[in-house]
């Protein structure tokens, strides 16, 4: 694999582990637990065509009582090698890839292998899927490049695969991610289609005119969505503008009964932050941009998941924001040139008042090799006035994807 041009996605060759880290600042003591973050890092003589092919490597950060105790990195040995996220659900740890099983993990970060809960899952699963705050339900999908292009899943609480059902689809697109409100699943069926003459020469997924783009609001009970003729269990589609999505912020519904999704809408070179509404009552949707800015990594508090959320937390390149869905404004903090910050996750306090009330942790790589990586804490309430802690790595860490907190009451 060749290098990124900047060098920050280019992998590590080794597998470490440090202790007693230096902190920066005051690290909250209610931020008990560990910090897991996952990414593409191919070994030394793997062939990976294209970033987002490399072999999973995670990476994570244990704290403690205002310490932190250890970083160590390890490498998902495992068939798929899982490279995009990180999964708690029942008491259970996943390291996630979109195209393979998820793949089970301890919270020392030891691979205890492939999961199919029971025989019951068949196809491959999300990186990204959506646990309901209410019900604790996880829905997920898995995509192919073969028929059933795409299928629903769904965990319960206790996580036994208990739903699944095939959704139709016209061909094979590549759904990175997905959507769910209180009620509704809400696809992303877009124009990247599956190639098999890019097989083993990069991403097998290219851009097509032709496939046209749509997304698909899906009730989660199975029943007819309203406004849809053809009875239970179908999706209503709606057109809209061309474009390609790899990350959802959030979707909810409105007092009117329409579906709101916030997502990072990339058209072009350009990536931002955009709405679409759907009424499914007149089959109409409404598209705005909310924002120039070229972020990614959408987040919001885990609680709000398919329901309403006033912030909003996203990324551009050395810089981590907070969208105010009330005020309209965009708090920043920028760590300065050479940096490229990672997905800020949110974490809440033991006793939340507010929805901002608690902190984000990401992990912020420099262009130079030679400069060390920081896991940094921001107060959510208070994001321009810096990280409240700054935790030095012992390495560089590569840019990677998403990143999960797994606090010890869990």
């Amino acid at each position: 694999m060749d290098d990124d041009e900047h060098g920050y996605t280019s992998p590590v060759p080794d597998e470490i582990e440090a202790r007693d880290l230096p902190v920066e600042g005051a690290l909250p003591p209610e931020l008990t637990g560990r910090y897991f973050r996952n990414g593409p890092n191919p070994r030394p003589g793997d062939f990976a065509p294209h970033w987002f092919l490399g072999r999973g490597m995670l990476h994570g950060v244990r704290l403690r009582d205002g310490h932190a105790e250890w970083y160590r990195n390890r490498w998902v040995d495992a068939e798929g090698e899982p490279n995009t996220s990180v999964l708690h659900h029942a008491g259970r740890l996943f390291a996630l890839v979109e195209a393979a099983l998820p793949v089970e993990i301890d919270r020392e970060l030891g691979v205890l292998g492939p999961c199919d809960f029971g025989g019951r899952l068949t196809t491959a699963m999300t990186a990204h899927p959506k646990e309901d705050p209410a019900s604790g339900d996880l829905h997920f999908f898995g995509y192919s490049a073969l028929p059933p292009y795409l299928t629903y899943h769904r965990l319960d609480a206790d996580g036994r695969l208990v739903e699944s059902r095939e959704i139709e689809v016209p061909g094979p697109t590549m759904m990175h991610d997905f959507a769910v409100t209180e009620h509704h699943i809400v696809w992303l069926d877009l124009p990247m289609v599956f190639d098999a003459d890019l097989l083993g020469k990069t991403m097998p997924y290219r851009w097509s005119d032709d496939y046209g783009a749509r997304i698909g609001v899906m009730s989660k009970s199975g029943d007819s969505v309203e406004g849809h003729p053809n009875g239970k269990g179908a999706v209503r589609w709606f057109d809209v503008e061309p474009c390609y999505v790899f990350h959802v912020g959030n979707a909810r519904e409105d007092a009117a009964g329409r579906v709101v999704l916030d997502a990072v809408r990339h058209a072009g070179d350009h990536r931002r932050l955009h709405r679409w509404t759907f009424d499914p009552a007149s089959g109409r949707v409404r598209e705005e941009g909310r924002d120039d800015r070229q972020i990614e990594f959408p987040t919001i508090a885990d609680t709000l998941t398919g329901r309403p959320n006033r912030y909003l937390y996203a990324v551009e390149a050395d810089t981590v924001l907070k969208y105010d869905e009330v005020s309209g404004t965009v708090d920043t903090c920028s760590l300065g040139a050479g940096w490229h910050v990672g997905e800020a996750v949110f974490v809440s306090t033991a006793e939340s008042n507010a929805e901002d009330d608690g902190w984000l942790v990401s992990i912020a790589t420099h262009d130079d090799p030679d400069v060390a990586s920081r896991l940094l804490v921001h107060d959510a309430t208070g994001l321009a006035a810096g990280p409240v802690a700054t935790v030095h790595l012992p390495r560089r860490v590569p840019a990677g994807f998403h990143g999960r907190w797994i606090g010890d009451a869990r």
